[in-house]
């Protein structure tokens, strides 16, 4: 029996990352939920677009707003303190192929960056506190939301906080890039309509603060590997926790 556990492990290792597992893991989830949400759309109203020029290209394959509002998404306050998963499932929601495929595109870029740095249980902490943060700020101003750009949002304002304080070239480089982008993205959300700046902002902020607090290397010294144990595994469990209850309401015919 070990001999076969062994072997069977080595196979499974074969397609495995060897490098940023939880990046590759948040990636494979987006996907697979996005999947299911557009088979599910496809079978209530069929494929959708959203009027014509880049409307209809930002709206290619955009999945309906029932099926969201049924998976998770953020809605309102106060409905998403009654139902406070809602924070958490709409960060692996997205609205449209485009919508997933610029966001796991980022998440590709930027992601394998902070998790070696961090290490992948702490990266995952932030990914998922951050995202939550953004939905919060974003529910408070009434808004229906989905997507994972706040918790990517997370990732630059950590980003953009290793780099204050610091007079080398290179990190004055990257600060000026971060500033840059985020003035970017804010004159898009901006100038298009259905991009949640308030979810952009909350992640923004909140990804700074934890940059600020946290220490920028990974965990080395047994009480930092415990306590960065246990923060990556209590967001996988509030992960976990909270698509369970969106199934459970869905198996009884709720919200």
């Amino acid at each position: 029996m070990r001999f076969s556990m062994a072997a069977a492990n080595q196979t499974l290792a074969r397609y495995l990352p060897e490098s940023s597992p939880v990046t590759y893991a948040i990636l494979t989830v987006s996907c697979l939920i996005f999947l299911a949400t557009f088979i599910a759309t496809l079978r209530e109203t069929g494929f959708q677009t959203d009027g014509g020029g880049i409307g209809a290209l930002l709206g290619l394959g955009g999945i309906s707003g029932d099926i969201l509002f049924r998976s998770g998404a953020s809605l309102p306050l106060p409905v998403d303190l009654a139902q406070p998963w809602r924070f958490v499932t709409a960060i692996f929601l997205h609205g449209s192929i485009v919508h997933i495929l610029f966001n796991m595109w980022f998440l590709m870029d930027v992601g394998p960056q902070i998790e070696e740095l961090y290490g992948s249980a702490r990266y995952l902490f932030i990914y998922v506190v951050t995202g939550i943060f953004g939905y919060v700020v974003s529910s408070s101003v009434g808004h229906f939301s989905v997507g994972g750009s706040g918790a990517l949002m997370g990732l630059v304002g950590v980003m953009l906080a290793l780099t204050m304080g610091r007079r080398s070239a290179g990190m004055q480089m990257l600060r000026t890039r971060l500033i840059y982008f985020i003035i970017y993205i804010a004159v898009i959300g901006y100038l298009m309509r259905g991009v949640d700046n308030w979810a952009h902002g909350g992640g923004l902020v909140s990804g700074f603060v934890l940059g600020k607090i946290m220490s920028d290397q990974a965990p080395y010294t047994p009480g930092q590997r415990k306590l960065a144990s246990a923060l990556g595994w209590g967001a996988a469990f509030v992960v976990i926790l909270s698509f369970a209850m969106v199934l459970l309401n869905i198996g009884r015919g709720g919200i």
